[in-house]
């Protein structure tokens, strides 16, 4: 979706961040919101990405689950600071290369230790071999949509999108890396939810559900292909902690601190400065929410309550406004307050996306003759 419908006009746009497309498309209130939203929704990614390398520093190094969050925090913040984008984007290479070598690897590492691919197949039961949903009514259909929906559209709307968008070489290269990537979370990313299938037959007492792959790689695999899957299980939580926190920092640095008169000039020390602050807030968010998907899905939700609409109208449809992004962006979020609250079991943010794309499309088209949409843009004002 990204490569088709966002990579190419955020290209063309040349911009830092993705605020600044709120900025130059409905004004300085959508932008200050959109601000705030992605400060959260990137703490909040990153608070989940330290309870993960929490979980698998635990599991191998036997320190307290704490600790191995603080010990993650810092090695992931030493290399973000230093080296900033290309740190990361080098960083990201290697990282990426050691997980897909290491998932490669698990499969029939771990085939061999059970009896085959075989038996490891027949182990499973049927009905957890299928993609959709085989028992429930409506609401079962509905929190397997939230699950595909909140991350793949809450995510459209995100500065780690625009980052790696921006730093690739050109359009054609920025929209087939959104096409490869897709191609490789549809085969590689497939490999650990096999995994966790088959660790729920092969563990099915143990304690906590979030430690079911570390615990496979121990408990299954020989040292050295057991080594391997671990260190590819840390080089892709920190790849995307590093991206994480580097979003953070950039929406501080050119979106809030840039607006201050006195800090212009020093506003790449200040960004860098954010780095640790953005990632200390998130360390403390991760030790109280302690559940990776629950802080995963909030924190996603908030992006595709409130900004996805307004981000993809503003893209797609010219009579988008002022009146219609703030609509969509407050009514989208309070709605899904309110639904959390009154349908605690339901999935709220899929309504609340709903809302605000209804609240979008009417404030929009109520207001177009008082509040004239502003032509989308690039950076210095050309026309797209």
């Amino acid at each position: 979706l990204a490569g088709l419908f966002y990579v190419r006009t955020i290209r063309k746009m040349k911009i830092l961040t993705i605020v600044d497309f709120f900025e130059i498309r409905f004004g300085s209130k959508p932008a200050q919101f959109a601000a705030v939203a992605q400060l959260i929704l990137f703490i909040g990614w990153t608070g989940s990405l330290l309870i993960s390398m929490g979980i698998i520093i635990e599991n191998v190094a036997e320190i307290p689950q704490h600790y191995s969050m603080i010990l993650g925090t810092v090695i992931v913040l030493i290399y973000t600071v230093l080296g900033g984008m290309w740190a990361v984007s080098i960083t990201d290479f290697f990282q990426i290369i050691i997980v897909m070598v290491g998932l490669v690897l698990i499969v029939p590492a771990l085939s061999q230790q059970v009896g085959g691919i075989g038996a490891v197949w027949d182990s499973i039961p049927k009905d957890k071999l299928t993609l959709l949903p085989h028992n429930g009514g409506p609401r079962v259909w509905l929190e397997y949509i939230q699950a595909w929906v909140v991350i793949g559209l809450g995510g459209i709307a995100g500065q780690d999108l625009l980052q790696r968008s921006m730093s690739a070489k050109n359009e054609a290269i920025a929209a087939n890396a959104a096409y490869i990537s897709a191609g490789l979370y549809l085969t590689i990313g497939f490999i650990p939810v096999f995994i966790g299938i088959v660790g729920a037959e092969l563990l099915p007492n143990i304690s906590n559900p979030e430690y079911i792959v570390p615990e496979i790689a121990l408990a299954y695999l020989p040292p050295l292909a057991g080594a391997i899957f671990i260190t590819a299980l840390l080089a892709a939580v920190m790849s995307s902690a590093d991206s994480a926190l580097l979003a953070c920092s950039s929406i501080i640095g050119n979106n809030i601190l840039s607006q201050l008169p006195k800090v212009k000039n020093n506003i790449l020390v200040l960004s860098r400065i954010s780095i640790p602050v953005c990632a200390t807030v998130a360390l403390f968010v991760a030790f109280y929410f302690k559940n990776i998907y629950e802080l995963l899905l909030a924190s996603y939700s908030i992006s595709l309550v409130s900004l996805f609409a307004p981000f993809t109208a503003g893209i797609w449809w010219p009579k988008t406004n002022n009146t219609g992004a703030i609509m969509a962006m407050f009514s989208g979020l309070l709605s899904w307050i309110l639904f959390m609250v009154i349908l605690p079991d339901h999935p709220g943010d899929l309504y609340a996306m709903a809302v605000s794309i209804v609240a979008l499309i009417f404030g929009s088209l109520l207001t177009q003759n008082t509040d004239h949409p502003i032509p989308l843009t690039d950076l210095n004002g050309n026309s797209i």
